[in-house]
């Protein structure tokens, strides 16, 4: 039987008032913040962990757009930013199987400090949304917990890039969720010390891997032009491993790709363990996440040890600070993506950026090789009220929340693409203020205006 408690009414400090609140600040978070500040508008930051960069940091996600090759047709805005600041302040070098930069999660974290102070944005770490403030139809503020107690904090527009539409959710709105049984599986990144760069890379050298080979422990599709690629893709080693019982024979979730790898022999961003039927809007699940996964890891470890040339001695440097998801709520949008759009270089009137055709998850990879790439509309990052609910019009979406079917999904949950979305919803809800509509009925036109000002490719 489920039991409940009644709490009583309470009275609940206000601590601050804004013009725009941004609840999560991961790539569509981050890009959301700096990009209302930068088009003129008193902007806020609130965090629910202690340091800012979502997946990149608190994960340890460290190939923000390892996608991208020789002819892709990329984003342009704040995203390329994530790579120019991060090469700037000795925090990112060349990544392994793109044209682009390895960001160091953990030297990211100062970077994003820094680059929040730069654009005037307020910030509030240790803060999770616990529920939103209305007056009448219109949403007037969120409130937040965190070691403070209760607090209130007043806006006149708020961006929920929290991944997982929380806001959206604690407002009433439409979210679909996919099957647990169907979700993307949930990741535990690790970083070891002790490699023998040297060696390691000989071994790879000697024992080439292509894109082609992700498909050895699942079922997957390509288009065909990525099969031939380099990947820095471990399998080996696992099935090995698998062979002689250091990992047992049905354990197929670990096995994966690798990344930089420093002269000081730490190897970071191991992407090694992947788990299925795992919900990260249930804390049930994410606890039984966590440790599960840091075991598995231990064993994707000491097959490395045992089975990776160069990897001996490696031992654990550190685990990401949280499980990584990927799937959760979406919202029903006011246009909600197709696997169409994604896969067929959909245009709109309402863009506010460009993605390539990239593709990762439900069994697909599609990676931008000769420059297709697809508009991103607004109407995707505007979430519906339910029916007979109360309005949302001045809340929007940023991040992998966006509205969409499954293989869209497998696109905008890239955190590139998170950045457009994010910048998207920064400027809307700022021009928005300036021009006295509601979020959601600003004009695209001005929207469109101040992207290009701040440098987003939109067509």
């Amino acid at each position: 039987m489920n039991r409940e408690i009644r709490e009583p009414e309470r009275v609940t400090p206000v601590i601050a008032e804004t013009d725009v609140l941004v609840l999560g600040s991961g790539p569509g978070g981050l890009s959301a913040a700096v990009a209302a500040a930068r088009a003129g508008v008193d902007t806020m930051l609130v965090e629910r962990y202690g340091c800012f960069g979502g997946n990149l940091t608190h994960v340890g996600v460290e190939g923000i757009a390892w996608y991208r090759q020789g002819d892709t047709v990329d984003v342009e805005g704040i995203g390329i930013e994530f790579e120019q600041r991060a090469r700037k302040q000795g925090a990112a070098e060349r990544e392994v199987q793109s044209n682009s930069e390895a960001i160091h999660a953990e030297l990211f974290k100062v970077v994003a400090d820094d680059w929040i102070a730069e654009a005037g944005v307020r910030p509030l770490l240790h803060s999770t949304a616990a529920d939103v403030i209305r007056d009448g139809d219109t949403l007037r503020g969120v409130i937040i917990q965190n070691k403070s107690g209760r607090q209130a904090i007043l806006a006149k527009r708020m961006i929920d890039a929290t991944g997982d539409a929380d806001l959206v959710h604690l407002a009433g709105g439409e979210c679909v969720k996919t099957e647990k049984e169907k979700m993307l599986g949930v990741t535990v990144m690790f970083s070891c010390t002790g490699v023998d760069k040297a060696r390691f890379l000989e071994y790879v050298k000697a024992n080439p891997v292509k894109y082609k080979d992700w498909g050895r422990n699942w079922d997957m599709e390509t288009s065909g032009k990525e099969d031939e690629l380099f990947s820095p893709y471990l399998e080996e080693p696992f099935e090995k491993a698998r062979a002689a019982g250091v990992i047992p024979p049905g354990l197929k979730g670990i096995g994966g790709t690798w990344s930089t790898i420093s002269d000081h022999g730490e190897a970071t961003y191991l992407n090694m363990v992947h788990m299925n039927e795992y919900d990260g809007t249930d804390v049930w699940d994410l606890t039984r996440a966590e440790i599960e996964g840091r075991r598995q890891a231990m064993q994707a470890i000491r097959a490395l040890n045992r089975f990776a040339p160069g990897f001996g001695d490696a031992r654990l440097r550190n685990f990401g600070m949280t499980v990584g998801i990927r799937d959760t709520r979406k919202i029903r949008g006011r246009y909600d993506l197709t696997e169409d759009d994604v896969r067929n270089q959909a245009r709109f009137d309402d863009s506010i950026g460009i993605f390539p055709e990239f593709i990762d998850g439900y069994g697909v990879l599609i990676l931008p090789t000769t420059g297709r790439y697809f508009h991103v509309p607004f109407g995707a990052l505007i979430p519906k009220a339910a029916a007979g609910g109360p309005g949302l019009e001045n809340l929007l979406v940023a991040g992998r929340s966006i509205a969409g079917d499954a293989i869209s999904h497998a696109a905008v949950r890239n955190m590139m693409c998170c950045t457009v979305s994010g910048q998207g919803a920064g400027v809307a809800s700022a021009v928005s203020l300036k021009t006295g509509t509601s979020a959601a009925g600003v004009n695209i036109a001005g929207v469109q205006a101040e992207l290009r000002r701040q440098g987003v490719r939109l067509h």
